[in-house]
């Protein structure tokens, strides 16, 4: 079942449960939770993995008096800057978020920001998507006496169904990824009136006007990647930035199933951004040693076919790609059911040419009753042109629970589980997303001097050791950047994008000492943090897994076989601390 949205101006008063009748005006109500999803918007772009949240804290005399949204994955959540920004004046007050609050880190930070501060009724926008958090943050909030109101449950009506959708928007490539487990997709493209995106010659610059190209660039500073195929890299010869100067970069994607790509080519630059290159096993190994040199990851799939390339992206915890390929690609991506919306740049211009390209290849329709249909579509001039965007897709309905593995298994014995033996985590949104070492839990570690300093979070203190003692002003600038990141993964992408700029910079020891850097910032963050102790203690007697597909050193790997050095590493701890439990238990006795 998928939701359809049909937004009319009603009149219309809101239905609300008895429980629910009170002074506060519904349609301030609504007013605030879509400024919640608007200012959550904010960060489209910074927050992947995790979902664009807002809160708008507002008195009973209807002052909005704090409001805030989540920056990027690991840094505070939007409720606790709320809190912050608002102060005293929470003291009855309303809080508006566009989604239920989703504490994957095992602390309850946001839900106790609000509840600590004095806020007496909460409007949520909706439910969090993800099975394993979904309603424990209103539970909660009704545990501790406050008001609950979740548009489309407790207000309904065709004004909540607007307010509702606003919400739903803001967050549609995390709603898609946990309904359809592959990433929210977009396909891009540029044509001229007769419906060709290049002459017959292939000369293709420019289709589309400088305003409508600037807006491309805002579509890929929303994305986490953009893809291409390997016929694009040889015409085009693309760059693929985001915007022209600063922002958020999406990783370069290019589809090749042979390999017959330049040696020359503006994405093997890495100097701003990486680029994967996924092709089919086997596939030209001397070509894939060549990229490999220049820093150029190759990942090799045993059949390369869009469901599988998006599965994989998605276990690499990917929630939006934008598709910038030719009509061949693009033809296969919707044939495989992974392209959810449709973004069309449609230029006053007409060029001809029986053999010029169209935006989408063959699909194998022979009538227009076979024609996809696009839901909601939506109109924009842009300058000269004309955007056409839409959805191929249905926005998926969130009212049923996404079921668990285990009643998957009771429905469907097929569908096998995990082994209850073994623990996979990776990113900071899993049911045990606290072990990352991007989770947002400060620790106090030395510096480069000895002095004691508060590292935002263990990946802070990790990639900063990459440059500590190293006599260089440029190294100790990175550093100084590094502490101060506001995010985990930001933090990561400078010391990455060091690393592979400057080489030189990283301490000549690095490899050896890399796993006890981490080991070291590991066991002072379990330490400290009582709840993220004893959640490592319940794991005893599984073995925990670094689920990462692509990273083979810390991680698991794709079909196992990563080193799992961080999984290791926590195992490592875990037997420690278990110990010391058994000795301090064994006193115990002893002295009584």
């Amino acid at each position: 079942m998928a939701l359809s949205f049909a937004v009319v101006a009603s009149s219309s008063s809101i239905m609300c449960k008895a429980t629910n009748a009170n002074n506060h005006s519904h349609l301030q109500d609504l007013s605030y939770i879509k400024r919640a999803a608007l200012i959550s918007d904010k960060s489209a772009g910074f927050t992947s993995p995790h979902p664009n949240f807002g809160c708008v804290i507002v008195t009973p005399s209807a002052e909005v008096v704090g409001e805030a949204y989540l920056y990027a994955q690991g840094t505070k959540p939007a409720e606790v800057l709320a809190v912050e920004a608002a102060g005293e004046r929470c003291r009855g007050a309303t809080a508006y978020v566009n989604m239920e609050p989703g504490d994957c880190h095992g602390d309850h930070t946001a839900v106790s920001a609000l509840v600590q501060a004095g806020i007496t009724r909460a409007v949520i926008g909706m439910r969090h998507p993800l099975q394993h958090l979904r309603g424990n943050a209103i539970r909660a909030f009704r545990s501790q006496g406050l008001q609950v109101d979740v548009l489309g449950e407790d207000m309904q009506s065709k004004l909540v169904e607007e307010a509702r959708k606003a919400c739903l928007l803001v967050n549609l490539p995390f709603v898609y990824r946990a309904a359809s487990r592959v990433p929210f997709s977009v396909l891009k493209y540029a044509m001229t009136l007769d419906g060709k995106i290049a002459a017959s010659s292939g000369h293709a610059a420019w289709i589309s006007s400088k305003l409508s190209r600037n807006r491309v660039f805002e579509l890929r500073g929303r994305s986490d990647a953009i893809i291409v195929g390997g016929n694009t890299v040889r015409r085009d010869n693309p760059r693929l930035t985001a915007r022209h100067g600063g922002g958020h970069m999406p990783i370069r994607i290019v589809l090749s199933q042979s390999l017959d790509l330049p040696e020359e080519a503006n994405l093997w630059d890495l100097s701003d951004v990486s680029t994967v290159v996924v092709t089919q096993r086997g596939a030209r190994r001397s070509f894939q040693r060549y990229l490999a040199s220049k820093g150029v990851e190759v990942v090799e799939l045993d059949i390369l076919n869009p469901r599988d390339v998006m599965e994989y992206f998605h276990d690499r915890g990917y929630l939006s790609i934008l598709w910038e390929c030719g009509g061949t690609l693009a033809a296969s991506a919707i044939s495989s059911g992974v392209i959810h919306k449709v973004f069309a740049f449609v230029a006053p211009k007409i060029i001809g040419g029986k053999n010029a390209p169209s935006p989408v290849g063959e699909l194998g329709m022979v009538e227009m009753s076979q024609a996809l249909d696009l839901i909601d579509v939506c109109f924009e001039q842009i300058g000269p042109d004309m955007l056409i965007s839409g959805f191929l897709q249905p926005i998926p309905d969130l009212t049923p629970t996404i079921p668990s593995e285990d009643e998957t298994f009771a429905i469907d014995p097929t569908v096998a589980p995990f082994e209850t033996s073994i623990i996979f985590f990776y990113k900071t949104w899993d049911l045990y997303g606290a072990f990352s070492n991007f989770s947002p839990h400060p620790i106090q570690m030395p510096d480069e001097d000895g002095n004691y300093v508060t590292w935002f979070s263990v990946e802070h203190y990790y990639q900063a050791n990459k440059f500590i003692g190293v006599s260089n002003p440029l190294a100790q600038d990175c550093i100084d950047k590094i502490k101060s990141a506001k995010s985990p993964e930001e933090a990561a992408r400078l010391g990455r994008l060091t690393q592979r700029r400057h080489p030189h910079l990283v301490r000549s020891d690095w490899e050896s000492v890399k796993i006890d850097v981490m080991y070291r910032a590991l066991k002072c963050k379990f330490s400290i943090y009582p709840h993220l102790n004893s959640m490592l203690l319940s794991t005893a007697g599984s073995v925990l897994v670094e689920a990462s597909p692509h990273d083979l050193f810390w991680g698991g790997g794709r079909d196992g076989e990563g080193l799992n050095y961080l999984g290791r590493l926590l195992m490592k701890l875990r037997s420690e601390f278990l110990g010391e439990s058994s000795a301090a238990s064994e006193n115990t006795c002893i002295a009584l």
